[in-house]
C-alpha cells in the first residue's frame, strides 16, 4: 500500500480500511481524545500518543518509549486488524503522530498502512461527513514481526554515529538543532555530528504532502541512516519521507534527543 492517500481515495475505500485517528497534542494531552469525541471520520478508532502508541517513561529511554508490543497488539486484534487489513492513520499535525503508528505498524510487520495527506482537516474542507458515534471492536487478530533492525539504541547511536558510511539526522526545527532554544529537554543543542532535515519540511502549511525526490540527496548514499528527534515521535515523519524517496535504509534512534539527555551526555 502506498505510504500516502488522498481523501479522495479514503472516501472512495472507506468500508474496505481501519481508519485510526492519532490526533493529539503534547501541550495538551488530553485534546486529542476530546476532539474526537467531538467529531472524527466515521468509522475510525483511536488510538492515543501517550496511552497507546508509547510505553510510561523512565529515567532513561526517551519522553515516549515504545510501546508494549502485546499491549498494542491487542488493541489492533480489537479493531479488527489482520495481515491482509488496509490501515489509513490521519492526524491534524502535519503527519507528526499518524507516521508513529504508520511506522509502528511497520515495525511490527504489517506493512498495509499509510497516512492521509492533509489530515483531518482536509477531510473536512473537502465537504465529507463527520461523526461522533465510535465503532464497536471487530474481530481480528494482529501478529507482531518485530523487524528488531529497524531502531537504534544510545550505544548504537554512540558507535555508528560518526561512522563514514552513517548519516545522524536531527529531525527537530533549526533552533533546537542549532541549541537557539530548548522547551522540552534539559539540554539544549544536538547529537555531535547530526545533520538537520526538520520533519516539517515534509509537507506544508495546510499538511499536504511535497516533493521528496531531491529531499535526501546529502545523505542518500549513506549505509544506514540513523534518524531521531526529541522523543522519537517526529522523526517518524521523516522516516515516511525517506520511505516515499525511495530510500530504506532509515532507522529510529527511539528514545532521540530526550533519551542522549537522559544521560547528561553532550558529546
Amino acid at each position: 500500500m502506498v505510504p500516502v492517500v488522498s481523501v479522495d481515495w479514503l472516501r472512495e475505500h472507506l468500508e474496505e480500511v481501519t481508519i485510526v485517528d492519532c490526533r493529539f497534542s503534547l501541550m495538551e494531552p488530553d485534546l486529542g481524545r476530546q476532539q474526537y469525541e467531538m467529531g472524527h471520520i466515521p468509522g475510525a478508532y483511536y488510538l492515543d500518543l501517550n496511552r497507546d502508541l508509547s510505553s510510561p517513561a523512565g529515567q532513561h529511554g526517551g519522553r515516549h518509549p515504545l510501546p508494549d508490543v502485546a499491549a498494542l497488539a491487542a488493541k489492533l486484534s480489537d479493531m479488527g486488524i489482520t495481515d491482509s487489513t488496509q490501515v489509513v492513520a490521519y492526524d491534524d499535525s502535519r503527519f507528526a503522530f499518524s507516521t508513529r503508528l504508520w511506522w509502528m505498524l511497520r515495525y511490527l510487520g504489517h506493512d498495509c498502512v499509510s497516512v492521509l495527506n492533509g489530515g483531518f482537516k482536509a477531510w473536512q474542507l473537502a465537504g465529507n461527513l463527520t461523526t461522533t458515534m465510535q465503532p464497536d471492536c471487530r474481530p481480528g487478530r494482529f501478529i507482531p514481526q518485530i523487524q528488531t533492525d529497524w531502531i537504534v539504541d544510545i550505544a548504537a547511536v554512540k558507535a555508528k554515529k560518526d561512522l563514514l558510511s552513517v548519516a545522524l539526522v536531527d529531525s527537530r526545527e533549526a533552533e533546537r538543532y542549532r541549541g537557539d532554544r530548548e522547551p522540552i529537554d534539559p539540554i539544549a543543542g544536538h547529537i555531535p555530528g547530526a545533520v538537520n532535515y526538520p520533519w516539517q519540511d515534509v509537507t506544508n502549511a495546510d499538511g499536504f504532502l511535497v516533493d521528496q525526490n531531491d529531499r535526501w540527496t546529502e545523505v542518500r548514499s549513506a549505509a544506514e541512516i540513523l534518524v531521531y528527534c526529541g522523543s522519537g515521535v517526529t522523526a517518524c515523519v521523516n522516516l515516511l519521507s525517506l520511505e516515499i524517496a525511495g530510500i530504506d535504509t532509515g532507522k529510529l534512534y527511539a528514545g532521540s534527543w530526550s533519551d542522549w539527555c537522559s544521560y547528561q551526555n553532550k558529546g
